[in-house]
């Protein structure tokens, strides 16, 4: 499928793994210009060369940017000045009882997953508005509906990012721009992956019966029942980036594996 994107510029946050780099190689191949972003030269230059070989002449261009600084956002302008897409993706987390989850660790995940997001929109979102055209994407969790206990911190994150982005998505009535959330279920990313490995290692067991566990105990609501892929989250990211997307703006759109349940 032409996604109509050919030549646009996309900026994602947190883009050097996961989900942000399966979206990048995407757009990629569809012909927009990518900005990915990671917190160290070294991530972002082994990114930069994993897309360059995947997919040759590709225009992919990398920022070093932690967005736990606030700083950060000023040098995300200062080298990309204005997007047509903007994927807000970035995110950190931690896995704590809420009673030993402190002030500090509240405002830094505050700071990175929410705060990024405003600061960048404040910006980026002008010049969409000014010239008529635009996506910005947010990424949201199942964890804003499923609020593990040792995840409250960031599931109450995720729940703003809703928030902010239907917000954001009333200042574009009558225009080409949109604003949407995605919202991810349970995703084979590295850390998932790396998860798996040392769960399996601990138990004697394989990653595939580990992964089964979790799905059969924990994840019960899943009806993929299994981690998608982070392809699979990035493709429906893409989509939302294209004109073909057109009708879809204000929305949430789940890509959970049936995990958060309800009706709406």
């Amino acid at each position: 499928m032409d996604l109509e994107i050919k030549g646009k510029k996309a900026f994602i946050t947190g883009s050097t793994s996961g989900i942000g780099f399966d979206t990048a190689r995407i757009l990629l191949e569809e012909g927009a210009e990518v900005y990915i972003n990671g917190r160290t030269s070294s991530s972002v230059n082994e990114a930069l060369q994993k897309l360059k070989s995947a997919i040759p002449h590709a225009s992919v261009f990398g920022i070093v940017a932690d967005f736990k600084s606030t700083d950060a956002v000023k040098q995300c302008i200062r080298i990309l000045p204005k997007t047509d897409i903007l994927i807000n993706n970035v995110g950190i987390y931690s896995s704590k009882s809420f009673f030993e989850t402190d002030s500090s660790t509240w405002l830094e995940q505050f700071q990175v997953n929410l705060m990024s997001g405003v600061e960048l929109a404040q910006h980026y979102l002008k010049g969409m508005l000014e010239q008529n055209e635009g996506r910005m994407v947010f990424i949201s969790s199942e964890c804003a509906y499923l609020v593990p206990q040792d995840m409250i911190s960031y599931s109450s994150t995720k729940v703003a990012i809703h928030a902010l982005s239907k917000g954001l998505s009333q200042l574009t009535k009558g225009t080409a721009v949109t604003v949407n959330v995605v919202v991810p279920g349970s995703t084979l990313s590295e850390g998932a992956k790396q998860f798996l490995k040392e769960k399996a290692e601990v138990e004697n067991s394989t990653a595939e019966k580990v992964e089964a566990h979790f799905f059969r105990n924990e994840r019960t609501t899943s009806l993929l029942q299994r981690f998608a892929g982070t392809k699979e989250i990035g493709s429906t990211i893409a989509y939302l980036c294209s004109p073909l997307a057109s009708a879809t703006n204000g929305s949430i759109v789940k890509v959970d594996g049936g995990s958060t349940g309800g009706v709406f």
